[in-house]
């Protein structure tokens, strides 16, 4: 869940300005009185005197330069002119020649620290001089800053330490810099005191602060965000909400959050989207995401596109998926460069959750490490850093253990010799899946994080899918787990639905190997669980498979294969599963070839009872497999390379079925795959037709 949005961020006081960047400033404290009184008598052609009250004049509005309309540095209105024409390399060059000539100038270090941040999302460098900024300026009265001449830039530069404190996580520096605020300028600044405490999860006294700004505020803006604090303060215990009412009228302070007027509230929606999850109304929730995506906006902190792509796996709806991640891309690149150093991990993990899911583990490798090396500044999300660094190392372990079972399946169509290196990259891997695994569980290894995460769709913990945090039983222990479930159960955290403690039971079960309680718990898992959690069903399925196979129960066992496959062909590489098969082929000694090959795959074991996999060399090379009803699960077909050996046809045949069948099947180009790690979406598109479609039509939305 996320604080106000980044319009907000600054005070505001009777009177707010835009900053050409998109950021609010406080401004009405000092703003100019341009309703001057003018002793002009007029004169009518009669000679009858005229008041000046009896003209209508427009108001004048002079421009502002950094929230404000009184300032008088030619240096710095070079930078405003600048910021307003989108001239940023010469903004910045204005700012740092004004550095070089004046260091001594607390309006300059102001000034470089403005672009750095705004600009260039450079956090560490902006509050180098903003530190820099406040030493020049440190004035103790509100008397000695007027006298100063520097009264603009310090309630700049101390409004602005709060907030990069706020999402460089030192929630306390940030505090302290809004108390300066209010003892130096009487500044009303309650507002934003929730947000830090937060995520200090000082629960009570955020809740006193919101109930303290709605008893005294009327401002819409201070409002609406304590109303999301007391909606965050609700959400904080593991059973669920009873009133969504906070929540609601954070979108809506008349409590009409269905009201369409709202849709720009970005952040508010994409809350109400979680918050609606976590009572397990996934329309609801989805309906809000619509909402929140119908028009883009640069200065949100909530990409609502990473929420809906991440609902839409798990339901396995995966053709929209696959536009999902397309229009993300495009919204991620209009973004404020701030704002994108703010939600940048999100976008990689959940690009990394589907490219997983698609087949593509060696991208998704490349994206959770950057994840790792680049992690947010999300002080304006209510999860810890820790936990978005844990699920990282967690997606970078299945990444990397799904990447050696595809090594594995192409492995098997190899000669010995040049196996041999295969093999030892294919370890590597290994290795690398096991490190991240270990560095996750040291991130998750805390009683409260790991109870909290039990809760079907924390809203106040990092975003983890249903269908990927089982996973974290494997890491933290079996034992330890099952008695974090019942503990979280008894405090409530599966009151809406006990399918997903079940779920948690039949993985447990399937780790120590107890097949009959697999079955049990799965059963009860699968009857309850909600219709649309189609990927965890897809891991319970696979799980009750393999038990009820080593039951020798062989009709229920392939049904449950079948049902696991239909929903999520990659889950069988995830858990490193076998297909039980019959190979058949056409006798031909291609097909032989080809046979053999998979029955070394890791993917397939022979069995009597199993699946029908059929190889023909007949019109066309063919891999096809089949339910024991001749029902056609997946099938690859090529035209044989009359330039190439028999060989190579076959293992060329062998792991593009491999990649087809347990993959979602799409073919993404290593272009698009780039723009994930951070290309422009918007340049790359065009040269690609469908991503330069996508484009347009989400830009005329």
């Amino acid at each position: 869940m996320r604080g106000a949005s980044i319009q907000g961020v600054l005070m505001n006081a009777r009177e707010s300005h835009h900053h050409p960047r998109g950021l609010t400033y406080i401004t009405g404290f000092f703003s100019l009185l341009c309703g001057c009184l003018i002793s002009i008598t007029v004169l009518a052609q009669d000679d009858v005197p005229l008041s000046l009250e009896d003209i209508q004049i427009p108001e004048a509005r002079l421009p502002s330069c950094f929230g404000f309309r009184d300032i008088t540095e030619l240096r710095a209105l070079a930078i405003c002119d600048a910021l307003n024409l989108d001239q940023n390399v010469k903004a910045r060059e204005l700012s740092e020649q004004w550095i070089s000539a004046e260091p001594d100038s607390a309006a300059a270090q102001f000034g470089l620290a403005e672009v750095l941040l705004t600009v260039e999302g450079n956090m560490p460098r902006a509050l180098f001089h903003l530190n820099r900024a406040e030493q020049l300026t440190n004035y103790a009265t509100l008397e000695e800053a007027v006298l100063s001449g520097n009264v603009q830039w310090h309630y700049l530069t101390l409004s602005q330490l709060s907030y990069v404190h706020q999402l460089m996580g030192d929630q306390l520096r940030s505090l302290e810099y809004l108390e300066k605020l209010k003892q130096v300028y009487d500044q009303d600044i309650e507002s934003f005191r929730g947000w830090p405490l937060i995520k200090l999860k000082q629960y009570d006294a955020a809740r006193a602060s919101a109930n303290l700004v709605l008893q005294n505020s009327a401002d819409p803006r201070e409002r609406a965000r304590a109303w999301n604090t007391l909606c965050a303060v609700d959400l904080a215990s593991l059973q669920p909400i009873e009133s969504m009412n906070s929540c609601d009228r954070a979108i809506d302070e008349d409590g009409d959050p269905l009201d369409q007027a709202n849709n720009n509230d970005t952040v508010y929606l994409s809350n109400a989207s979680e918050v609606s999850l976590s009572l397990l109304q996934m329309d609801q929730a989805e309906a809000y995401l619509d909402r929140a995506t119908a028009s883009l906006n640069p200065d949100s902190v909530a990409n609502p596109w990473i929420y809906k792509l991440y609902l839409l796996m798990n339901q396995g709806r995966f053709d929209e998926a696959r536009e999902a991640l397309d229009r993300m891309l495009i919204w991620r690149e209009s973004q404020e460069a701030i704002v994108n150093v703010m939600n940048r991990a999100e976008h990689l993990l959940v690009s990394a959750s589907f490219l997983l899911l698609a087949g593509y583990a060696e991208d998704a490798i490349k994206l959770t490490g950057t994840a790792l090396n680049q992690p947010d500044r999300n002080g304006s999300y209510s999860a810890d850093d820790s936990q978005k660094d844990a699920l990282a190392a967690l997606v970078s372990r299945m990444a990397n253990n799904t990447e050696y079972q595809i090594q594995l399946e192409n492995i098997a169509t190899m000669d010995f010799m040049p196996s041999l290196a295969a093999r030892f990259d294919a370890a590597s891997l290994k290795l690398d899946g096991w490190r991240a695994g270990r560095r996750a569980a040291s991130l998750f290894a805390e009683f409260d994080i790991l109870q909290s995460r039990l809760r079907p769709y924390s809203p106040l913990d990092v975003h983890i899918p249903e269908w990927i945090e089982p996973e974290i039983i494997g890491l933290i222990g079996t034992g330890v787990m099952a008695n974090i479930l019942e503990q979280a159960n008894d405090n409530g955290a599966f009151m809406l639905n006990a399918g997903y403690y079940y779920a948690y039971h039949s993985e447990i079960a399937a780790l120590e190997n107890k097949a009959t309680q697999v079955l049990d718990a799965g059963a009860l898992a699968l009857a309850q669980l909600p219709a649309q959690e189609v990927l965890l069903r897809a891991r319970i399925n696979a799980q009750m498979a393999t038990a009820a196979w080593e039951e020798d129960q062989f009709a229920e066992a392939l049904a449950h294969y079948e049902a696991a496959f239909k929903q999520d062909p990659s889950i069988l590489r995830r858990l490193d599963l076998s297909l039980p098969v019959t190979i058949v082929s056409d006798d031909t000694e291609f097909s032989r070839q080809v046979a053999g090959y998979l029955a070394n795959s890791p993917r397939f074991r022979q069995h009597s009872n199993g699946m029908k996999l059929e190889v023909s060399a007949d019109p066309d090379l063919s891999i096809c497999l089949k339910t024991r009803t001749e029902a056609i699960l997946s099938c690859y077909t090529m035209a044989t390379v009359e330039n190439q050996s028999s060989k190579w046809n076959a293992q060329q045949l062998s792991q593009q079925f491999h990649s087809k069948a347990f993959g979602l099947g799409y073919e993404i180009s290593k272009a698009q795959r780039s723009m994930l790690l951070g290309s422009s979406v918007i340049l790359s598109s065009q040269g690609d037709p469908s991503v330069q479609q996508t484009t347009d039509a989400v830009l005329t939305r």
